[in-house]
This record gives C-alpha cells, sequence and structure tokens, in this order.
C-alpha cells in the first residue's frame, strides 16, 4: 500500500525507504529512521548556513510563537515585520533598498518580481514592457511564475506553464543578451539572474555582470539578482550582488534567511521601484497569507544576529579556502572527476563515468545514494554533484565530506555502469 507521505521530486520507487526519511538534526548532522546520523553536505538545500538547531534562532521563533502566535502583513502591519524589514535593508544598504516586501518561497518571490517589474513600469508610461529574460539552466521555483521562469526542462509543457512572455539566454554569454535587447528591449520589463546558478553552480563572470549593467542603463529594464541560494553569505559576501559594481533593482532573498526555520522569502526593492508605487497611490497586488508572520520575522531578526555575532562570512571564505585546495587536489587526483564549478561555499563537481565519458544524468541518482551509503548527504548537478557545507564546518567536518564523497566514488566506480 502507497504511504501517505507523496515527498517531491521523489521517485516513486524510493518512496517511504527509512534511510531517506530524516528525524532529526543537529549541527551539522542529519539522522535517519533507519538509524543512520549523517554528514549534510547540503546545508539543507542550502539552508542552514549556521548549521542545524542554531540555539538563538530557535529562541526566537519560540518567543515569537508564544507572544504573538499569528499576526500578519495583508491589509495590516505587524511590529515583528517592520523590525526584519528595517534590519534587511540595513543589511542589503540603505543608500540603495527602500522597501521590503515578505513571501513564503524563493518561487513565490520570484512571481512576485514579476508583477512588481511589469507594475512599475505600467506607473511609468511603460505598459508594454512585459516580458522577462531568465538564463538557461535557471532555477527559480516551481510556483507556475517560478517554473516559466526557470531556465530548464522540468515539465513546462507538460503542466501548461505559460512561457509566452519568458525569453531565456545563454548565462555568460553577453552577445545573446545584447543581440534580444537590439531586438525587443523595449519590450523588456525584467532581467532576473542567479549571481551563481543553482544548477550546475556556474557564476556569472564579471565581464557579463559589467554588460548586464550597462544594458540595464542602455534599455531601462529592471535587474534582479535572485540570491535564494547564493545570500546570507554562500559566495563570500553577505549577498552575492554586493560584489557587483552597481547594486540590482530588486534582491530576492530566501533559504538562509531564517537558517531555514520557516517558509520564508522577502523582495528589497530599490528606493527608484519603491517610489514609483508610492508617487502614484499604487497597491501592488501580492499578498501570501504566511507573509511576514512573527515567527517568520524573529527568526530573520535573530539569523542576522547570529550571523554578525558568529562572523560567517567570514567563516564561510576561509572554508571557501580549504575547498579550493581540497577540489583541486581530488581533480588532479581522482579519475572521475572532469572539473569544479562555483563559489565560496557552493560548489559543483563534474563527474565522468568509468568508461571517461561524461556522467550520464540519469546515472547522478546512483552517485549521491553511493555517497550517501559512504556517510554523507550532496546534492544533485549536472553530470556530477554540488558541495554546499554550512558556513560553521570545521576542517575536520570538510576533510569528513571529502572522504565520504571519495569512498562514494570508488563504490559507484566498482559497479558495471554504462560509460
Amino acid at each position: 500500500m502507497t504511504a501517505p507521505l507523496w515527498p517531491a521530486l521523489l521517485p516513486p520507487d524510493q518512496q517511504g525507504l527509512d534511510e531517506l526519511c530524516a528525524v532529526s538534526a543537529e549541527g551539522v548532522r542529519v539522522r535517519f529512521a533507519d538509524g543512520r546520523e549523517l554528514l549534510c553536505g547540503t546545508s539543507g538545500l542550502w539552508n542552514t548556513n549556521l548549521g542545524y538547531g542554531n540555539p538563538a534562532v530557535t529562541a526566537a521563533a519560540a518567543q515569537a510563537l508564544a507572544q504573538a502566535s499569528y499576526l500578519n502583513v495583508f491589509r495590516y502591519e505587524n511590529d515583528y515585520a517592520r523590525r526584519a524589514a528595517a534590519a534587511l535593508i540595513d543589511l542589503c544598504g540603505p543608500g540603495h533598498y527602500a522597501r521590503v516586501v515578505f513571501s513564503t518561497s524563493g518561487g513565490a518571490a520570484n512571481d512576485l518580481v514579476m508583477k512588481l517589474a511589469r507594475h512599475c513600469h505600467a506607473l511609468r508610461g511603460a505598459d508594454r514592457r512585459k516580458l522577462v529574460v531568465g538564463l538557461k539552466g535557471g532555477y527559480h521555483g516551481m510556483t507556475f511564475g517560478g517554473f516559466a521562469l526557470s531556465g530548464e526542462d522540468f515539465g513546462q509543457r507538460l503542466y501548461g506553464v505559460d512561457q509566452r512572455l519568458i525569453r531565456h539566454v545563454t548565462p555568460n554569454a553577453a552577445d545573446e543578451l545584447s543581440r534580444l535587447m537590439e531586438r525587443q528591449g523595449t519590450q523588456v520589463a525584467a532581467v532576473v539572474v542567479e549571481p551563481v546558478l543553482g544548477n550546475g553552480a556556474v557564476p556569472l563572470t564579471g565581464e557579463y555582470v559589467a554588460e548586464l549593467l550597462r544594458l540595464r542603463r542602455q534599455h531601462g529594464f529592471l535587474l534582479v539578482a535572485d540570491e535564494v541560494a547564493t545570500g546570507f553569505g554562500r559566495t563570500g559576501s553577505f549577498f552575492a550582488s554586493q560584489d557587483w559594481p552597481e547594486p540590482p533593482d530588486l534582491l530576492i532573498a530566501s533559504k538562509g534567511l531564517t537558517n531555514g526555520t520557516s517558509a520564508a522569502a522577502v523582495v528589497v526593492a530599490s528606493g527608484e521601484v519603491a517610489s514609483a508605487f508610492a508617487a502614484a497611490g499604487a497597491v501592488l497586488a501580492h499578498a501570501e497569507t504566511q507573509a511576514g508572520t512573527p515567527v517568520t520575522c524573529a527568526a530573520i531578526l535573530a539569523t542576522i544576529a547570529e550571523m554578525r555575532r558568529l562572523d560567517a562570512v567570514a567563516l564561510g571564505r576561509r572554508l571557501s579556502d580549504l575547498l579550493d585546495e581540497e577540489l583541486a587536489r581530488l581533480a588532479a587526483e581522482h579519475p572521475m572527476v572532469a572539473g569544479t564549478s562555483g563559489a565560496g561555499c557552493f560548489r559543483a563537481i563534474r563527474l565522468r563515468a568509468p568508461g571517461g565519458a561524461e556522467l550520464p544524468q540519469a546515472e547522478v541518482p546512483a552517485v549521491v545514494a553511493a555517497v550517501r551509503r559512504a556517510g554523507a548527504i550532496v546534492h544533485p548537478g549536472v553530470n556530477g554533484v554540488q558541495l554546499v557545507p554550512a558556513l560553521t564546518y570545521t576542517v575536520a567536518d570538510l576533510r569528513e565530506l571529502l572522504a565520504c564523497l571519495r569512498a562514494g566514488l570508488a563504490a559507484y566506480s566498482a559497479r558495471e555502469v554504462p560509460a
């Protein structure tokens, strides 16, 4: 009989297995129903940058639940949301950013920015600007708007996702984006990019970012940094876009925003975008029942405070330096490793099959399972795996992760696998 739980993106033949059912987590370890405790090499899907069960975040969320239970930002405000918004503006840059809209997931926040960008242009008298441009290979969630913007085939046609107002261009191919703008620049409302693409851990080059900024000045679209994965210290700064020569118009944060404790996201808007709505007295048609609740906002405030107390961004930079060394050694020594990519504590390892050809994508789950049996959780990637360690990893934790990866690759290689 099929179990009641229908988990996301898990094949039916793997549903109901105790080895895939987590029961608790602490620090950088996750315990499963089959009794095993595994090292987490994914920060819980990029969420737990500070590790599982941070006491300060836990206490803040518990206190908010006890004191305020449920309050919303749906035709009302609440004090927790006011304070969290102010802290986020201070974090992102008060000289540029001005307003915060609360959401509940990265996908919902991407839906929100598409509406916000189109509405903003309409208020400026440019209501023909409806196109939104994303990157091939980009990932922006699986709500219908975010699903349309995601730049890989996840079955959008099967589900009837409307992509008529979406365009996709190749990441780091500036000429391709420039040609699109020459053809349709007056119709583009926004360009949405991940500073490091989640699928494949591909960083945008400095040259490409510079061209994005130049094209924004020339064509007038809004530039959106989807920092769902890269935010909160993941790539060496609090936000990856803080290293750009000019900031984006809209910034999306989620995942590390509450250290994974709440279904939460935010869209942080520039003063220029916010002023278009204020000047017109316009109401943005977006609202989510669970957005900006006390428990969420208390967790945001506590996460920001803990990031600063621990100097977590600096911890992540030091861990990144060690990752550079360990991954270079792995690439030089292991015959299955074709190369690595990524930035900070957000890395991808491209693999070869035992015969030397590129590892078929269909084989990636078997590699992930082999590493899991060796003692660590890693994330599937493009023709390989991704390593996304918590910023609080110790040197010993990182070396254990690499040892588990090596053991998993050895176990996988010992199988008879098609080249």
